[in-house]
């Protein structure tokens, strides 16, 4: 059992949240999905243990995830999901200070949903600090000076895109292209295609295993079984990596797309700076095959994977909480 700091950095994300408490580092990192008794509502399980009930749950059990595109679509849940992790990390005699990640362009009325939470939840102080902001920290990337650098952190539910310099955001974008939108394009195409219809668990494996986003010189294949929406029973397919990237590609080259166009609104002063250090990628969905080089080849500029880039978000909220003056408040 931790002996638990007050002071926590959340990364509440659409698929995963990730907590960082200071003096231990990362404590959870666990899908951000709750299942509740629909007869009384109260929460049975959170994060991995409810994640392992997807697709074998029981009528009277819902399975719930309270963010969509990075912002609180269900209050209620929301509230027991980021009450569960404070009460779990936070010391028995003090509230803890909180801080919270964000989408770059929330408006005030979803970052009031957040603050409201944290605060119902247990919280004594709520901070938010937006995703690419915390990306940069987490990186290791010094935000305090006046040269630009490019933050693309792919999460689950929204990619965020933003210039940082001068401790903030410069220039942003928010697009809901993210890693949950190419398993669902995954679950789309197999119903399409083979009449078969698959779970988020199956698609994000095949993302993982045979996902790619550039041609690759191999053709690898996959084995996956789903239902047969003729039959209703079990049926097993075989997909290759070729047509999961001929599907991915066109998402992807949204996002690389948006990239682009946030460079080419960057001011002159902070762009060479960017080009001189290159563009930065976090995110869980920054690990897809090529999603660097693809971003590289519309870009023209150098772009590198983020150590640990599923954790950057996490690490930048924990080191804001542990120095307000590190970002604009």
């Amino acid at each position: 059992m931790y002996k638990l700091s007050a002071e926590i950095g959340i990364d509440l994300g659409t698929a995963t949240t990730i907590v960082y408490v200071k003096g231990k580092g990362i404590v959870a990192l666990e899908p951000s999905i709750v299942a509740i008794n629909k007869h009384d509502e109260n929460y049975l399980k959170i994060g991995t243990e409810a994640y392992k009930m997807l697709g074998r749950t029981p009528n009277h059990i819902e399975l719930i995830r309270p963010l969509e595109e990075g912002v609180i679509s269900n209050f209620k849940i929301a509230l027991k999901l980021l009450r569960h992790y404070i009460k779990k990390y936070s010391t028995s005699f003090s509230q803890p200070k909180i801080m919270i990640c964000v989408p770059s362009q929330v408006n005030d009325i979803e970052k009031r949903a957040v603050i409201d939470a944290a605060m119902q939840a247990g919280a004594g102080k709520v901070y938010l600090i937006e995703e690419p902001v915390a990306a940069a920290l987490g990186s290791g990337i010094d935000i305090t000076k006046p040269s630009g650098n490019l933050i693309v952190d792919i999460g689950g539910g929204t990619t965020d895109i933003a210039v940082i310099a001068n401790k903030g955001s410069v220039l942003s974008s928010t697009i809901n292209i993210a890693s949950s939108k190419f398993d669902e394009t995954i679950i789309t195409h197999i119903k399409r295609k083979y009449k078969v219809l698959i779970g988020p668990r199956t698609a994000e494996d095949i993302k993982i295993a045979i996902g790619g986003v550039i041609p690759v010189d191999q053709n690898l294949k996959k084995i996956v079984t789903g239902r047969d929406l003729v039959t209703g029973l079990p049926k097993v397919i075989e997909i290759s990596t070729v047509e999961i990237m001929e599907i991915l590609r066109p998402k992807a080259i949204e996002i690389a797309e948006t990239v682009k166009t946030i460079i080419e609104k960057t001011p002159p002063e902070m762009l060479e700076g960017i080009k001189t250090k290159g563009i930065y990628m976090t995110g869980g969905g920054s690990l897809l095959y090529g999603m660097d080089k693809l971003i590289e080849e519309y870009t023209k500029i150098n772009t590198k994977i983020a150590e640990e880039p599923v954790l950057c978000v996490a690490y930048g909220a924990g080191k804001a909480i542990d120095d307000l003056k590190s970002i604009n408040q």
